[in-house]
């Protein structure tokens, strides 16, 4: 029995000694925060919806994602539009082809305020950034956790983690933002620590792009 699967059972033991039906939300957290600190690298799909905002509008796009620690990501939009945002763990390049234009910011060091996404990529901890809460359960057992962070971040106000109950793998992620707007990840054919590679995540500027640094 691996580490894990140990520490997960003990989990679960004190919480039936304690008379309680699952464990509490914190040890949820913890225990979900334990198994991702194992993943090195991961692979998805992904299906990401916005909904509301200050024009109260919706948008569903496609695509896929790596993931690399720390700090590494590349999020490749497909459908309906081609997208690319990319950070090699120093810069983060957002990339529209039909704009021509690339953006270029710095990655927010452990200290400043993050994005939600760069949660996925090792940036913060799920017991010591946030207050914990249960926000549902569906019948195929994806459990969903509410995450308010502890310091006020720039872009999103809290967060809902969605995982399965059983593996604690990560299957969503939706951020809320200060106009009201929620920005939804769900995650499909995900596969962790497959060895990628760091030249995945170095983003060349295209021959004829703008750019603007921020």
């Amino acid at each position: 029995m691996t580490r894990f699967a140990l520490s997960a059972l003990l989990l679960m033991a004190s919480a039936v000694a304690a008379g309680q039906t699952r464990p509490s939300a914190l040890e949820m957290a913890a225990a979900v925060q334990q198994r991702y600190d194992r993943v090195k690298d991961f692979t998805a799909d992904f299906t990401h919806a916005y909904e509301g905002g200050v024009l109260n509008r919706k948008s569903t796009e496609r695509g896929s994602v790596q993931i690399k620690k720390p700090g590494k990501m590349r999020w490749d939009y497909a459908a309906p539009d081609r997208k690319v945002f990319v950070s090699d763990g120093r810069k983060i390049y957002s990339y529209i082809p039909a704009d021509k234009q690339v953006i270029v910011g710095d990655v927010p060091t452990d200290d400043e305020a993050t994005t939600a996404v760069l949660f996925l990529a090792g940036k913060g901890n799920l017991t010591r950034d946030f207050n914990v809460k249960y926000a549902g359960e569906s019948a195929g057992g994806i459990v969903t956790l509410r995450l308010v962070p502890k310091q006020k971040q720039q872009d999103y106000d809290w967060l809902l983690l969605g995982v399965d109950g059983k593996t604690m793998q990560i299957r969503s992620l939706t951020a809320a933002d200060q106009q009201g707007g929620r920005s939804s990840f769900e995650f499909s054919n995900y596969k962790e620590n497959t060895g990628l590679s760091d030249g995945g995540f170095t983003f060349k500027i295209p021959k004829g792009a703008d750019v603007i640094s921020r």
